[in-house]
């Protein structure tokens, strides 16, 4: 039994993508980069495999990461990664903003665009948006601390509200300073330079930084926080921005179609919740309930090697939400408002918050190894269950559509697979000139 419903599939037939891009960069300097780069891809190549390549490179990145900062403690915990490994993340991370780019023209070369291509392209948006928050905040040696998750928290944010947009206004639309261009060059440029100085550079003071600490006006003024920190709170101000210009774009498809302008906010409500619910778990008092009760008490996921996987966790479960959501989109169907892979993770906040809840100890989550087995289980629940609802979505999508997901392929009349190289307009173009 596939995934998807018949009046779901029959509704993909009415897919159209639709995208505003407001990007100076893009406009003036990326476009033209990507027009070139797409012909470098041999028309054999399918879209999504150029997009699965790109997020590959980016798992690259992270599993470097985790070869030489296992537990994340960054540099001024004693972690030494070598300064060229920031150089290749910023190349990879490039990387994926090209092959992310230029999917969709090669779609179009090939034929192949169609309603997968968006699915597929959305979900590794989605993961990547959770490796690179983890991967900054390494180079911006955050490392354990709750700025790296406000990064997350940020991140994911901005995420859930594009999608959030597009499902009611139909329009993909990326503003003047949108995470796929500004952003990722962002963070390219904060790799270069993590390269050349190293991570403690961040710690800096932005008074110090720009040599102003020593007006006393300014000094009294303003906080002397770290470039590292400066940097997340840029963040926040783009998240607001975003926000309200998404609104803006809401509410002027809901009037125009003559619906209520606020019901749309109660479905920011789900993010919040999720959000809310990551951070209880990860804000949970200290164990103080093993035999060990001087290591216990030092002891909280935040502050221990857990705290990786744990943002894994969470990355998996927002991907399979927004998964969700697109698939709304595409189909015409309901806005999804809850998510069973949400349950894991409110079994751990409860049961972490017992001490607050009940003045009890945690049941499942007793011990450092407990809690260990227990984050590492809703992390493989997560990716088990995210990995199956990417092989429905996509096998009931190919099937109907009759398009292959990772090769050139569509079916024919009699519904064989063929190759449709010969029939792209490129194909096409040559032979009328021939």
């Amino acid at each position: 039994m596939g995934y998807l419903s018949d009046e779901a599939l029959q509704n993909l037939k009415k897919y159209a993508y639709k995208g505003v891009d407001k990007s100076i960069l893009s406009k003036w300097i990326m476009n033209a980069f990507w027009s070139w780069f797409v012909t470098l891809w041999p028309l054999s190549v399918a879209p999504n495999t150029i997009t699965l390549s790109g997020l590959c490179i980016v798992i690259l990145n992270f599993i470097t990461l985790l070869y030489y900062d296992p537990s994340y403690v960054t540099e001024k915990g004693g972690a030494h990664v070598p300064q060229w490994i920031y150089f290749t993340w910023g190349i990879g991370l490039f990387l994926y903003q090209s092959f992310d780019a230029v999917d969709g023209k090669q779609a179009r070369r090939t034929g192949m665009a169609g309603p997968l291509g968006e699915m597929f392209d959305h979900g590794c948006d989605a993961l990547n948006t959770t490796l690179e928050a983890i991967i900054a905040a390494q180079a911006l040696n955050l490392g354990q601390s709750w700025w790296t998750l406000a990064s997350q928290v940020a991140a994911l944010g901005n995420f859930y509200i594009t999608t959030w947009e597009e499902y009611h206004t139909g329009f993909l639309f990326l503003g003047v300073c949108s995470g796929p261009v500004e952003g990722i060059l962002m963070l390219v440029v904060v790799y270069l330079i993590t390269g050349i100085y190293g991570p403690s550079f961040w710690d800096t003071g932005i008074l110090d930084f720009l040599h102003l600490s020593n007006i006393s006006l300014i000094a009294n003024t303003i906080p002397n926080i770290g470039l590292n920190v400066a940097f997340m709170v840029f963040g926040a101000f783009v998240l607001a921005f975003n926000i309200i210009a998404s609104y803006s774009n809401v509410r002027t498809a809901m009037r125009k179609s003559g619906k209520s302008t606020t019901k749309p906010l109660l479905l920011l409500l789900p993010f919040l919740f999720s959000a809310g619910m990551q951070i209880a778990w990860l804000a949970h008092p200290k164990n103080n309930y093993t035999a060990d009760a001087a290591a216990s008490t030092r002891f909280t996921i935040l502050s221990s090697s857990l705290f990786v996987p744990f943002l894994c966790a969470w990355g998996l479960q927002f991907a399979h939400q927004v998964g969700r959501m697109i698939l709304a989109h595409l189909t015409k169907g309901s806005f999804p408002l809850w998510d069973w892979l949400w349950v894991m993770s409110v079994v751990g906040a409860i049961d972490a918050n017992l001490p607050r809840i009940l003045g009890k100890p945690p049941i499942i989550q007793s011990t450092p190894h407990s809690t260990a087995v227990f984050v590492y289980a809703t992390l493989i629940f997560s990716f088990v269950a995210y990995a199956r609802f990417c092989t429905l979505v996509i096998n009931d999508i190919t099937n109907f559509m009759g398009i292959a997901c990772f090769t050139v392929r569509k079916k024919d009349k009699e519904g064989r697979w063929r190759s449709v190289l010969e029939e792209t307009p490129e194909a096409v173009e040559g032979r009328k000139e021939r």
